[in-house]
């Protein structure tokens, strides 16, 4: 059995097949690793939700900031940019079973020596911990009070953790730092506005995986989410958004010996 890692893949489902068929991926031997962001901006949301869907147990997947946001959208909380292409979801004769499915995911999933989400970790949390706080996120995502969660994520604020939030700041805190972090400052507070390469972030902040003394460095950390990063890896970190969307590639690693295996978002 081998476990394969892939990036975001944001509605390109024809390019993922091919990734699939590339990898000779076995949905009965082998296990796959979705790092979120499954929807938006490319033009087959609804053709990937299905999919992965239909994987079952072979998939494993976390919530990226787009997921989270064709929910918002879904419960009347959000309004469509010009630039969305979820028309085809909420569209959808299943759309109530796909979104169900979609919120029943987590934020974070941990295996092993691996610890898989989005976006990021804030310094000051330990795996363990994190993955307790994505369950408080998920516990709501996943229960009666769903859409009054969606419907108070949206924000930058609070810019930093304390174990004193309580309510809707609380998640809204875990949820940003899960599903949007990029850069941050020593002491945690998030820069959520910036998207640039990882040498222009702004003034007193590093990338969130660079801060001295990080308590998440026991686990190697399978991300996504940051395109102007792209494929990147170090010591405890595997990044894995190339930039499918934007007519780069899709990628993936296989976590077992590292090897890493992409397919042009462009066919040849």
């Amino acid at each position: 059995m081998a476990i394969y890692a892939i990036g975001d893949i944001q509605g390109c489902f024809s390019v993922l097949q091919r990734l699939l068929h590339h990898i000779h991926f076995d949905p009965v031997a082998d296990r796959l690793w979705v790092v979120g962001d499954l929807v938006n901006r490319g033009p087959e949301s609804l053709q990937t939700l299905r999919g992965l869907k239909g994987l079952g147990s072979a998939a494993t997947i976390v919530l990226g900031n787009h997921d989270l946001y064709l929910l918002m959208v879904a419960a009347g909380h959000k309004r469509l940019d010009d630039d969305d292409t979820l028309f085809d979801v909420l569209n959808a004769p299943d759309r109530e079973e796909l979104l169900a499915w979609l919120a029943s995911l987590p934020l974070m999933h941990v295996e092993g020596s691996h610890a898989m989400l989005h976006a990021g970790l804030l310094p000051g949390w330990t795996i363990a911990e994190a993955l307790a706080l994505s369950r408080e996120v998920s516990d709501v995502l996943r229960g009666p009070d769903r859409k009054k969660l969606l419907l108070h994520l949206a924000g930058n604020r609070p810019e930093e953790w304390s174990d004193d939030l309580e309510g809707w700041d609380r998640l809204r805190v875990i949820v940003n730092a899960m599903t949007r972090l990029r850069f941050c400052s020593a002491d945690g507070r998030m820069a959520l506005r910036a998207k640039g390469p990882p040498g222009q972030g702004p003034a007193g902040t590093v990338p969130w995986f660079k801060v001295p003394g990080r308590l998440s460095r026991s686990h190697t950390i399978v991300c996504g989410h940051w395109s102007a990063l792209g494929f990147y890896r170090e010591p405890g970190l595997i990044a894995l958004d190339s930039g499918c969307v934007w007519g780069n590639a899709l990628t993936a690693v296989r976590l077992d010996d590292g090897a890493v295996f992409q397919v042009s978002a462009k066919p040849q």
